[in-house]
């Protein structure tokens, strides 16, 4: 059985990831207003998929486990804070630009404040260590090497990808 905390922290991650969603959504309506393209469209459905199979593979290892789950311990829950720190930095650093696609614009330069002054795609790095630390949290050891492996792989399709778009409409320079 999962304790309460655990439960809560659960909850707040779906929910976060739905109201994430809908930023996306919104900033994706604005950017195409603003003269916005999106790129790569095609293996989007592949990052929906394999977030969502993360949760339900979190919740499948935790009932299909002998032992109860137990809460984690100060130094896991003191590193997922710092990855939903470092997640809402990523996110309201990119202001309306931030999105879950790759929609790009002529109409506007690339930022470069925030995390992204330090490194070009610090939200796929956030998310690769977000994938590795919440199944733990949970107990879901399994699932916490499937899917940052699964989120290389898509990386290693996705960045190329955003890196192609954002030369093409001369963002970058």
């Amino acid at each position: 059985m999962l304790p309460v905390f655990l439960w809560v922290i659960f909850i707040y991650l779906v929910v976060q990831r739905l109201v994430e969603v809908n930023i996306a959504k919104r900033n994706e309506l604005w950017l195409k207003a603003h003269g916005g393209v999106e790129k790569g469209e095609g293996h989007y459905k592949w990052f929906i998929i394999v977030h969502t199979l993360f949760f339900l593979s979190i919740l499948l290892e935790i009932y299909t486990r002998k032992a109860p789950v137990q809460n984690p311990g100060l130094v896991l829950l003191t590193l997922f804070i710092l990855t939903q720190v470092l997640r809402v930095w990523c996110i309201t650093s990119l202001g309306k630009f931030w999105n879950t696609k790759i929609i790009v614009s002529p109409n506007y330069p690339l930022i470069k404040t925030g995390p992204y002054k330090y490194i070009s795609h610090p939200n796929y790095v956030v998310v690769g260590i977000e994938l590795f630390i919440i199944p733990i949290m949970f107990q879901a050891y399994l699932t916490s090497i499937i899917f940052p492996i699964l989120h290389i792989i898509l990386l290693l399709i996705r960045i190329p990808a955003e890196e192609r778009a954002l030369r093409e409409t001369s963002i970058s320079k």
